[in-house]
């Protein structure tokens, strides 16, 4: 079990990824990661340890004022509970970062195909196979919409996934099936996580996302879709009250 926030909006993306993070530890706390984007480049840093310890370790990077970010604490599963593997993990180019709760089931046989068209792997982890898959279908169709949707249909097992590139560095992706995830409201922005805690310091509503639905979240819109279905989904938000939480 692993916990997963993201935010984009105005200010800091930082600071409620941050808290989000520390509310999300009783998912798990032998690591903790994020990626996030400012001025237009992406970096990502990775801790082993409590969401404390990611703190310090960024402490000179807050003052870039990022305005997305996305954040993950884990309980290791696939992989030791190390700075390799904790996430979130991307692709060769770095353009690419994921954070992910779940097991993806095929992820050796997923693994073979893309070692067999030249991608390299880093981790132990069965989510690597996430990013290289998605940079895989985005090489393929210059539409990194199209590409994550392709993607996380390749995929078997439980995940909630969120992932944000350097190719739509204003967007976070998400995908659900069988594992918790939510899209927070807020004033001027919006956010992901696996339950309400995770967004509650910056949204006032909520969206539960159900199985085979992914998402595109934006600062001031988000769009659902189900991709069983392969249509657009509809679902109006509901307060934040305190039973989520």
């Amino acid at each position: 079990m692993c916990g997963i926030v993201g935010y984009v909006g105005r200010g800091n993306a930082l600071e409620p990824v941050l808290s989000g993070l520390k509310n999300l530890e009783y998912r798990g706390y032998d690591s903790a990661g994020v990626a996030f984007c400012s001025n237009d480049m992406f970096h990502s840093v990775k801790q082993v340890g409590r969401v404390d310890a990611l703190e310090a370790e960024l402490a000179g990077l807050r003052q870039t004022k990022p305005n997305l970010a996305i954040g993950h604490t884990r309980w290791a599963t696939h992989g030791a509970p190390t700075k390799l593997n904790a996430h979130p993990h991307f692709n060769g180019a770095k353009t690419i970062f994921v954070v992910h709760n779940g097991i993806i089931e095929n992820h050796n046989e997923i693994r073979q195909m893309l070692q067999a068209n030249g991608y390299n792997f880093i981790s132990h982890t069965d989510t690597e196979v996430v990013p290289h898959l998605i940079d895989y279908f985005y090489a393929k169709f210059n539409d990194m919409d199209k590409a994550f949707e392709t993607a996380i249909r390749e995929l078997k097992g439980a995940y909630a996934i969120v992932m944000t590139t350097k190719y739509e560095p204003n967007k976070i992706y998400a995908a659900k099936l069988s594992s918790p995830l939510v899209i927070g409201i807020g004033a001027d922005n919006n956010m992901v996580g696996s339950d309400a805690s995770a967004v509650a310091d910056a949204a006032n509503k909520i969206v539960y996302l159900e199985d085979y639905e992914i998402a595109i979240v934006e600062r001031k819109s988000y769009a659902i879709k189900n991709i069983q279905k392969k249509q657009p989904v509809t679902r109006q938000p509901e307060d934040i009250i305190l039973e989520d939480i």
